[in-house]
């Protein structure tokens, strides 16, 4: 029997990539699987592609009053996993305020939200979904970078705040999923074979990738307070 049978978990943001990844291998290892995100067409979607018995809540993370009212009366959970987020990008000086702003709203203060309403058993866990930027800075995402390592941060602080629940952080670096799918298709092969050619890893990681990680972090009692990067060698190449 898998550590994770009849176990209650919770994706934000599992309505697509990392996170419908992610909630698609908790509900294979028999996890009872809720999936939160702002549509209810791509939670349909995702649903469809779990293939399993997948609960469904539509919910905007940076709205306090929807948030707040979810975990109102939401169950607990033995698991939660946040990997929503929306992130408008671009060089400090050229980005404008308002976007910087949103982004860390969505991304941090969305997790922020989430981790402290969310009702976790005792041997539960948290994760959250940073990114590899924060120890390989870009200077066209330099934003981006400060995130994720506030939310690295973050649960490193929340680990010792909510022992004995665990809280741990899966960093990923450049991973195929539907973020890229408004990039021409050449232009994005082109990017993908560029990238897998510096990588040490010598591939583009692939949203499997980052979900094995976070089941990881879930079932190993002793991990909490870690950063895990999935990035195929992108923070040392």
């Amino acid at each position: 029997m898998s550590k994770l049978t009849s176990k209650n978990v919770l994706i934000v943001g599992g309505s697509s990539g990392i996170g419908a990844a992610t909630a698609k291998a908790f509900a294979s290892l028999g996890a009872n699987v809720t999936i939160a995100s702002r549509s209810q067409t791509k939670l349909d979607a995702a649903t469809t592609d779990i293939g399993a018995s997948v609960k469904t809540i539509v919910l905007d993370a940076t709205d306090d009053a929807a948030v707040e009212a979810f975990f109102a009366t939401a169950e607990q959970f033995d698991h939660v996993v946040i990997s929503a987020a929306e992130t408008p990008s671009g060089p400090a000086r050229d980005l404008p305020l308002n976007d910087a702003y949103a982004a860390m709203n969505s991304k941090f203060w969305g997790a922020y939200r989430i981790a402290r309403l969310a009702k976790i058993t005792e041997n539960g866990s948290l994760t959250l979904v940073s990114g590899f930027l924060s120890v390989r800075p870009s200077k066209s995402s330099v934003l981006q970078g400060a995130i994720n390592a506030a939310l690295e941060a973050l649960a490193r602080g929340l680990a010792l705040e909510f022992s004995p629940v665990r809280v741990n952080t899966v960093s990923p670096g450049l991973i195929a999923t539907p973020l890229w799918s408004k990039m021409d298709e050449r232009a994005r092969s082109e990017m993908f074979e560029s990238v897998a050619a510096r990588l040490p890893a010598k591939r583009i990681g692939q949203p499997e990738d980052v979900a094995n990680a976070v089941v990881y972090l879930a079932t190993t009692p002793y991990a909490t307070g870690s950063t895990v990067l999935i990035d195929g060698g992108g923070g040392i190449a």
